[in-house]
């Protein structure tokens, strides 16, 4: 069994936020793959489904950002599930938009949200951190937390709808443990290479010939 974790804070006024792709990352894998439909448990919402033969949990913690340890680990505590048999998608200003890069372990670098999982479930889960970019300017606190509390911009959809579909259709590596092959399948997804120029007709290469 997998327990997917996704970050972000309840309530309208913060589902656009770029705090919020980690809810995004779950809403859409549980809608096309056909996961339950979400309910009230664990001081979250929770969703179930099957992922290549693997069942798995998808949980949103409700209990707002710094609080979201406190979520899963009544999870994991009830499911008995291992921090290693847990994925946590999350915003991560460090990369460019976009971008996806997964690790097992390491500290929180200032994200309250993973701070709160490192306090309740301990450092040995897995990070999907989904890129959101860093915003420019002077590099302050401030700055940082005004930047991840604003809404997507409508031109972020462009590279935002297809990573949320990237990152359906690569989670089976993931949840498999294939964590190098699932950044390489979204890699390839959201940046296809461009197609290569069709071949020279040789009815044509002929006419062009001098006689």
């Amino acid at each position: 069994m997998r327990l997917l974790v996704g970050l972000g804070n309840p309530g309208a006024n913060y589902a656009l936020n770029r705090h919020n792709i980690g809810f995004m990352a779950l809403d859409a894998i549980a809608s096309a793959l056909r996961f339950s439909a979400w309910r009230e448990r664990f001081q979250g919402e929770m969703a179930e489904g099957v992922v290549d033969g693997t069942k798995v949990l998808a949980l949103k913690p409700m209990t707002y950002m710094n609080l979201s340890g406190q979520s899963v680990g009544e999870a994991i505590r009830f499911f008995k599930i291992a921090p290693a048999d847990v994925i946590v998608f999350h915003d991560e200003i460090e990369l460019p938009n976009g971008k996806v890069r997964v690790k097992l372990a390491g500290g929180s670098a200032g994200h309250n949200g993973i701070r709160s999982l490192d306090q309740h479930i301990g450092y040995d889960y897995w990070r999907v951190r989904l890129g959101v970019g860093r915003p420019g300017g002077p590099d302050d606190k401030a700055r940082v937390k005004g930047h991840v509390l604003e809404n997507f911009a409508k031109a972020d959809g462009e590279w935002l709808v297809p990573l949320m579909d990237a990152v359906v259709t690569a989670l089976p590596l993931m949840v498999a443990g294939h964590d190098g092959k699932f950044m390489s399948k979204i890699s390839v997804l959201t940046n296809p290479p461009p197609p290569k120029p069709p071949k020279p007709d040789v009815a044509d290469k002929n006419k062009s010939e001098p006689n």
